[in-house]
């Protein structure tokens, strides 16, 4: 695949996906021209083990990373305001239907960081479970089971938060 075709077929994939991550449409924009950059740097290194798109997903979680430590080193890296509650009925509907976008990804960002980046690449980066397997470098089994666990706590802590 030449490297324009492996841009128009993967580049929404890669920005959705850092959108879910940063929530910032510019930023994510600026990440997904650098994901690119690097996966033409490093084409030669990529060997197939993993579908193109999780292997994109996973430079571009790199690079969202270093990011992230760039701006806590420049002290310009600031958290969510998580204490803002609007109440909600029924939580599995709103994860389900995706009502409420907003609620529901402050939610998914107080989950551990791992279950955080499952949750997100299953349901705004439409991953299987077996491309998510590959993200985490284990197996399909895992990534259902841990994705399962993850909605789980969502939804008890939506509704301990009265959505």
């Amino acid at each position: 695949m030449k490297i324009d075709q492996l841009y128009l077929v993967h580049e929404k994939t890669v920005f959705r996906f850092l959108l879910s991550l940063t929530g910032n449409p510019q930023l994510s924009e600026e990440l997904t021209q650098e994901t690119f950059y690097q996966a033409v740097k490093s084409i030669a290194r990529f060997k197939g083990n993993s579908s193109v798109a999780t292997w994109l997903c996973q430079i571009a979680k790199n690079l969202w990373l270093q990011y992230l430590e760039k701006e806590k080193k420049h002290g310009v890296f600031h958290e969510l305001d998580l204490s803002a509650p609007d109440p909600r009925p029924l939580p599995d509907e709103l994860i389900v239907q995706g009502e409420d976008r907003l609620r529901v990804f402050r939610a998914i960002h107080q989950l551990k960081e791992s279950e955080k980046e499952i949750v997100l690449l299953r349901l705004n980066g439409d991953f299987s479970f077996k491309e998510i397997g590959e993200v985490f470098r284990k197996t399909e089994n895992w990534a259902r089971v841990t994705f399962y666990r993850a909605k789980q706590k969502l939804i008890e802590r939506m509704k301990e938060d009265g959505y």
